[in-house]
Parts: C-alpha cells; structure tokens; sequence
C-alpha cells in the first residue's frame, strides 16, 4: 500500500482501495487531521485554493475547464431546504452540494434498480 506524506506533515496518508475504507480511514483519524490543521495554520501554511493550485504546485498537468454544468430552478419546501442545511452542515458540505449528491445518488439507484428489473 502506498503513502503519501506532506513535505511538512507528519501524517501519513495511505492509499485507499475503496472509498469506505478511505471514509473510515479519515473518520477514524479525525484528531490527528485536526493536529495537523492546528499546525499548519500556526506556521502559517494554510493556502486558499483547490484542485487547481494543489496540481500547480506540484508540477502536475492541469485538466482543461470542462463545459459549465447547466443550471436548473426547482421549488422546494421550506422545510426541506432547513433539513438539508442541518444535514449539508454534519458533513461539512454546503447544502446544495449535498442536494445535488442526495439527486445523483437517488437517479443513480433508480438507474440500478430499472436495469435489475429488465434484466
């Protein structure tokens, strides 16, 4: 299994052959991650950015920008707008990231589970 470490960190990073053991990894060390954000942000290497400045930095290829998704308005509940916040919130996510996972994962099952009927 390989590892990745940080120039500066003393955490080491496992690579992960499946995304729950990378989610149990990461739940699991939870305190040492935060040690490790303490530190950083103390020796004042805390950077603002993504994807695209970490690649910058380490020398790798930057993917072209790909086509803007397209937008799309719908009506929800009030209610259900609150719930999705407290629930985007638990997971450190904004809550229209986490309505468009709770979309993508739903049309994702239904996918699924029309082809295991036609089958």
């Amino acid at each position: 299994m390989t590892q990745t470490k940080s120039e500066k960190s003393s955490l080491l990073i496992p690579a992960f052959a499946t995304e729950a053991e990378e989610a149990k990894w990461w739940f699991e060390n939870q305190e040492s991650v935060d040690q490790e954000f303490v530190k950083a942000a103390k020796e004042g290497r805390l950077k603002r950015g993504g994807v695209r400045r970490l690649l910058a930095e380490r020398g790798l290829p930057i993917p072209p920008p790909s086509q803007p998704l397209p937008s799309t308005t719908i009506r929800l509940d009030p209610e259900d707008i609150a719930k999705a916040r407290v629930q985007a919130a638990e997971r450190g996510l904004r809550y229209q990231t986490y309505l468009k996972m709770i979309i993508h994962e739903a049309l994702r099952k239904a996918e699924k589970s029309q082809s295991a009927s036609t089958s």
